[in-house]
């Protein structure tokens, strides 16, 4: 848990001079989750949702579905919407800037821009221009988190601080002074 929190207070510190918030994932050890997602608390960033009831997600596999049936992504989108509590937040993952429009018409909550360059966040950011909070994912690194932050991104979600966090190497020793 000491790594988790050491390697999340490094990417708090990448992006600190931005608005952006670092995130965890779902992606944890089984059986460990809760004390994986405070030791992201505990090294200042935040946690994703804690389990799929948290929030409706639409990823990019739900859109490829939608698109083969023939159904307009917008109409889908809203259709499920207004099927839900007014209290549930519905997050969607894009990989395309083209998909941008159709979900903001939806009026979700979060678009999640998955695996986009550097140039596509910021054209992805412009052009949400406030109407959802737009959230980075996918390869995320210490080395490319500053610049993905400084494109106006509000929420980077990194999978690496639970599931590639290196432990904390710890040790005990014990001395005895004999007189």
């Amino acid at each position: 848990m000491s790594g988790i929190a050491t390697l999340t207070s490094r990417y708090v510190a990448a992006v600190a001079h931005t608005g952006a918030r670092i995130v965890d994932t779902r992606k944890t050890t089984p059986g460990l989750r809760a004390i994986e997602r405070q030791a992201v608390r505990d090294g200042g960033g935040h946690n994703h949702r804690f389990s799929l009831s948290d929030a409706v997600m639409a990823k990019d596999n739900h859109l490829a579905v939608l698109a083969a049936s023939g159904l307009p992504l917008t109409q889908a989108l809203e259709s499920a919407i207004a099927r839900l509590p007014h209290t549930t937040h519905v997050e969607v993952e894009v990989d395309r800037l083209d998909q941008i429009d159709a979900v903001l018409a939806a009026g979700v909550d979060t678009i999640m821009l998955d695996n986009f360059s550097l140039d596509d966040l910021r054209a992805g950011v412009e052009k949400i221009a406030g109407s959802a909070v737009v959230e980075a994912s996918g390869g995320v690194t210490l080395n490319t988190v500053r610049a993905i932050a400084e494109t106006g991104v509000d929420v980077i979600s990194v999978g690496a601080l639970t599931h590639s966090a290196p432990a904390l190497d710890l040790g005990l020793d014990i001395r005895i002074r004999t007189t």
